[in-house]
């Protein structure tokens, strides 16, 4: 692949880095997306040998980053209605508030839902630790993704 080429993969990859932690643009799919085609273009066995890694690493990152804050949600007492009313939130803050909006919608949603399930003094704790296996969530996320980007970007310098 000629070197403007592997930049714009790289840029992509970034692109996608940055819709993890701005959860606008699927993030893992644009990067294997990235992947995928340059490993049609390099045609190698190294660059096939990369994809299926990103692959893995990707289905790896999806499935943990669910059933990790998913079973510590479910120690603390959070329901799954909560939960989607957090997501439902999140996606209306996104388009009422302009950038910060998805994190404030999502986490309005969860203290009015816990405020209602639990009472006032128990739902400010239920909303942080809402909002803390949120980031925990997106943080497994971002390292597979930041992985992903690190095996890609030794591979493409060394081939």
């Amino acid at each position: 692949m000629n070197p403007f080429g592997e930049i714009l993969v790289g840029v992509v990859m970034l692109i996608g880095l940055a819709g993890i932690v701005l959860p606008v643009l699927p993030g893992l799919v644009l990067m294997l997306a990235a992947v995928f085609v340059w490993a049609l273009e390099e045609s190698s066995a190294v660059a096939w040998g990369v994809f299926g890694l990103a692959l893995l690493l990707a289905i790896a990152a999806t499935v943990v980053k669910y059933l990790i804050p998913g079973r510590n949600l479910k120690e603390a007492g959070i329901p799954t209605s909560t939960l989607l009313m957090a997501s439902l939130g999140a996606f209306v803050g996104f388009f009422a508030i302009p950038v910060v909006g998805a994190p404030i919608g999502f986490v309005v949603a969860i203290y009015l839902m816990e405020w209602r399930r639990v009472g006032r003094q128990q739902a400010w704790p239920a909303t942080k630790t809402s909002a803390g296996q949120a980031a925990l969530s997106i943080g497994i996320e971002l390292a597979g993704g930041l992985l992903i980007f690190g095996i890609w970007f030794t591979a493409a310098l060394t081939t």
